[in-house]
């Protein structure tokens, strides 16, 4: 099995990264999915807050790579037999190392784009864990930079800067997955 694993801060592209790879028949793990999971376990509203601190919670009390273990499990599961998968939302060293350790061929693609243009898709984009309110992007962008976005990032097999056209970045992202 490959796996193809997305990180970048948020806004810089990821979500419509992996719409290319969806579109292309490529099965995809959020990682954010199993954190809306756990909130929607616990009957909590989806939103920046909640999601955040949940996932703080969890790696302070599980370890910084619980949610690439619960990951794991779902492809365990769901996926084993998979040639090519995506995996969405890489946060810190622990995850791809724990992916590593069990995905024998693990590309790390970072999404790069400047606060500028993230914040002002973020505004946009109106998810149901966004924030409109500028402070508010800006606390979770310091949120996960603790987690060690930073570092993954820095690490990454492939960096896409994505501050041109849709069209450009989606012919980017085939490439990849291509």
């Amino acid at each position: 099995m490959k796996a193809i694993a997305f990180t970048g801060m948020p806004g810089a592209g990821k979500t419509e990264a992996v719409n290319v790879a969806r579109e292309m028949g490529i099965e995809i793990i959020s990682m954010g999915d199993e954190v809306r999971e756990e909130a929607r376990r616990r009957g909590l509203e989806i939103n920046d807050e909640n999601l955040g601190r949940i996932a703080s919670e969890m790696r302070e009390k599980y370890g910084m790579d619980i949610w690439a273990r619960r990951c794991l499990k779902r492809i365990a599961k769901e996926m084993k037999e998979k040639e090519i998968l995506v995996i969405d939302g890489i946060r810190n060293i622990e995850e791809v190392e724990t992916f590593k350790k069990s995905i024998k061929d693990f590309i790390l693609v970072a999404i790069h784009a400047s606060p500028s243009i993230r914040y002002e898709r973020l505004m946009k984009r109106g998810r149901e864990d966004d924030s409109s309110k500028l402070e508010d992007l800006k606390r979770r962008e310091k949120r996960e930079m603790a987690w060690g976005i930073g570092n993954v990032i820095a690490m990454a097999d492939i960096v896409i800067i994505n501050e041109g056209s849709m069209e450009e970045f989606r012919k980017k992202i085939r490439e990849i997955l291509s």
